[in-house]
């Protein structure tokens, strides 16, 4: 329920009072004239006096206006709910909501300090489009954010979250407001800040000890110190983003922590061994990116399926891999991981239903091999722009990864090419090469992000494609289905800046859709073909 819908229960309920009010006024006056009370016409200012001050409607009351008249008017009560409802509505509303209607009335104000759900951003304490210095902005901030906890009982917090992107925060606020949030019940803490001094905040581990530990299911940590002493017994998700924690530090939190489902760590650079222990029957979800230290992952937790990991083959250490049905892998080492990919993952993990491969370089085209992915229905190919030393990919060998998935319904290929060392569109392409052999029959829904020749065998072969997403330039704008134009940023240029080779590229490729796809999209199949920005991107 929002804010909307709380005013209009009160204007509900404020316009029945306000009409039993009137009708109890107008049988005082028609019992005043059956008696012949000197009091019974409206303007009489006594009679007035006396409706005013009638036990009846307390909410009446008198201003004196020029010329000696007085107006009536009701004051806002509210519904006659039980205190535990309010409770409930307010907690429903968003926070800056909340607040505002926290200022209007006791009962707000009291369901405010109960509020179950704390969640602290710069959108929630009314700080967007804020102009005003950094250090001045944080401790706009953190006024507020302190104003709303220091009146806080502590009590039934369910789910603290605080992120805040700009200056750095004192830690001496940060622990205030934790120790006022983490008690017993809380399920979630979300905590997100930047350093201060140049020195990632110190997590006080201590408050999870106590029996406020023994309920919290989901932590999320960014920009922290974390030195956990115990584990957690009903922790289900952990995510650590830059943090300072060491693979001892975490093994030992995991081995107390056996209702653990999902492990995010990005950028945890001080873990260079990291250990799973078999106890951990419900973890499922494995996410290790950039942790530069880490030099060996033992994981045997039995049941991983989902793996999303940078790094070379080599270092796919995750546990049984037959397990895996989807795995999202990033190589920015320039290693040809598409290439490696279909050579190797048909053996090693024979029953990936989703596949997401991040290459910034690709030195081999895609090899045409016997053996297939007959499970994987979603794959998206991203491909870089990395240094390839001369190498000119062959788009085209894309089919034979195409071909190995038989049962393929969802198709993605971005291609970044910001410099474009080669011709992504080619005459021989479009006319000549064919593969009329290699069907796609199940695919169902495809986005060509860089639009490339390949995009025409795909479309000839795909016969039950039923949605298709054509964009001739691949941006940060480009996934979204909102047109481009006017999509800028404070400097007025689109993200990320393109150069003049590659604006020239895109229109070559619109002038390819409309030559050579357009016509052979059937009339069942939902087209978008995404347009260039208007400002941005003109052909000159």
């Amino acid at each position: 329920m929002g804010l909307l819908a709380l005013n209009r229960v009160m204007s509900m309920q404020q316009r029945r009072r306000h009409r039993q009010i009137q009708s109890r006024s107008m049988s005082i006056d028609s019992v005043a004239r059956r008696k012949g009370s000197p009091h019974q016409h409206d303007d009489n200012p006594q009679g007035g006096k006396i409706l005013a001050r009638r036990k009846g409607s307390p909410c009446q009351q008198d201003d004196n206006l020029p010329g000696g008249k007085r107006m009536r008017y009701s004051v806002p009560e509210l519904p006659d709910l039980p205190k535990d409802v309010w409770h409930d509505i307010l907690s429903r509303l968003p926070l800056r909501d909340a607040a505002q209607a926290g200022c209007a009335s006791h009962t707000f104000l009291s369901s405010l300090r109960c509020r179950p759900n704390l969640t602290f951003t710069e959108e929630t304490v009314g700080l967007n489009g804020k102009a005003c210095e950094i250090d001045k902005h944080a401790q706009i901030f953190s006024n507020r954010v302190h104003n709303i906890m220091k009146k806080h009982s502590g009590t039934g917090v369910k789910t603290f979250t605080l992120r805040y992107c700009g200056s750095s925060i004192k830690a001496t606020y940060l622990n205030r407001w934790l120790q006022i949030a983490i008690t017993p019940g809380i399920e979630e803490i979300t905590l997100s800040v930047p350093r201060y001094n140049g020195v990632y905040y110190n997590f006080p581990c201590a408050l999870l000890l106590n029996a406020s530990g023994n309920s919290i299911r989901h932590l999320s940590l960014s920009c922290c110190t974390f030195h956990p002493l115990a584990g957690l017994g009903c922790l289900t998700r952990l995510h650590l983003s830059l943090v300072d924690i060491t693979g001892d530090e975490l093994g030992q939190l995991l081995s107390n922590s056996l209702a653990m489902e999902e492990l995010k760590l990005v950028h945890c650079n001080k873990i260079i061994s990291l250990k799973i222990p078999c106890l951990l029957h419900r973890l499922n979800y494995l996410t290790v990116f950039e942790c530069r230290g880490l030099k060996m992952i033992e994981n045997e937790a039995p049941n991983v399926c989902v793996v999303h990991i940078d790094g070379t083959f080599e270092e796919l250490r995750v546990g049984d891999l037959l397990q895996v049905k989807e795995l999202q892998m990033i190589d920015t080492y320039e290693t040809s991981l598409v290439h490696h990919a279909r050579a190797k993952l048909p053996f090693i993990m024979p029953n990936l239903e989703t596949l997401n491969l991040y290459s910034d370089g690709e030195m081999l085209s895609t090899p045409s091999l016997a053996a297939k992915f007959l499970y994987l229905r979603n794959l998206q190919i991203f491909l870089g722009d990395g240094d390839r030393r001369g190498f000119s990919y062959d788009y085209f060998s894309l089919v034979y990864f195409l071909d190995a998935c038989p049962v393929l319904e969802d198709f993605v290929l971005c291609i970044s090419q910001t410099r474009v060392r080669q011709d992504l569109i080619s005459a021989e392409d479009l006319h000549l090469r064919r593969m009329p052999e290699h069907r796609h029959s199940n695919l169902k829904n495809m986005k060509i992000l860089g639009f490339c020749s390949a995009t025409c065998h795909v479309l000839e072969n795909a016969t039950s494609l039923e949605c298709l997403t054509l964009d001739a330039i691949y941006d940060n704008s480009s996934l979204g289905e909102a047109d481009r134009s006017y999509v800028h940023n404070k400097f007025g240029e689109c993200r990320p800046v393109t150069s003049r080779r590659m604006i020239v590229h895109a229109h070559k490729g619109l002038w390819a859709i409309g030559r050579y796809i357009l016509e052979k999209v059937p009339s069942t199949v939902k087209l978008n073909v995404k347009k260039l920005c208007s400002r941005c991107h003109k052909k000159k």
